[in-house]
């Protein structure tokens, strides 16, 4: 069983105990492939791994590997299919979670990274995308016309949401509950992360249990 991240979204560093988590989780450093989630939206031939901040949360935390991957619309299917085959970490990034759920489908890649070994990361969208649901909704921030839910890869058996813009006082509205009475639902507020390892979730920073439409935040 794969060792899976949940960020929200963190404005500068690593916090210091999520450092810790990783540098005993990802022993692997032989690849880290990261997925866009804004994959259209490309200018430059080359990629600039400087410009994109997951990949900066990791350097600073000097985790390091010798190679780096990119996977948008640069890449070919292939290429991207066979990434996802040798990685040791996948990042799914921040960014749209219906662009990069869409992504995911037109590139074939979710068999690969359900199936993979690799230590798998989201943060943000990413995350939305790595849960069994999420939900897009005007309340959360999104551009939609009407609520609606969306499969996620489905590691864990949890629906997941999180934006550095969404706080308690949003979820409290209760956008949320028609879901968490499917399932339970972590509510993240941003400079928070979720590990599932084994099965067993610890919690970093703010995190809220959503249950049946009740809400309450988890002690840590």
């Amino acid at each position: 069983m794969s060792t899976h991240y949940y960020f929200s979204w963190f404005n500068g560093i690593l916090p210091e105990g999520l450092v810790q988590w990783l540098q005993e989780d990802i022993q692997d450093r032989q690849s880290l492939v990261m997925i866009s989630a804004e994959p259209s939206n490309y200018e430059d031939e080359e990629i600039n791994l400087e410009d994109i901040t997951e990949w900066t949360w990791l350097h600073r935390a000097n985790l390091m590997f010798d190679e780096y991957h990119f996977i948008d619309y640069r890449m070919p299917k292939e290429e991207a299919r066979q990434r996802i085959q040798n990685a040791s970490v996948i990042f799914l990034c921040g960014g749209d979670p219906v662009q990069q759920h869409d992504f995911l489908a037109e590139y074939e890649l979710t068999n690969g990274i359900k199936n993979s070994n690799a230590v798998i990361l989201g943060a943000s969208a990413g995350s939305l995308n790595m849960s069994a649901k999420w939900v897009t909704s005007n309340n959360a921030a999104h551009s939609v016309e009407i609520d609606s839910i969306y499969d996620g890869l489905g590691f864990d058996p949890f629906a997941y949401e999180s934006h550095s813009q969404r706080d308690y006082a949003s979820f409290v509205q209760g956008y949320l509950f028609p879901l968490s009475e499917e399932m339970d639902v972590y509510a993240a507020e941003q400079e928070s992360a979720m590990r599932v390892k084994d099965g067993k979730i610890e919690i970093m920073g703010p995190v809220y249990l959503i249950s049946r439409s009740k809400i309450q935040r988890i002690s840590v």
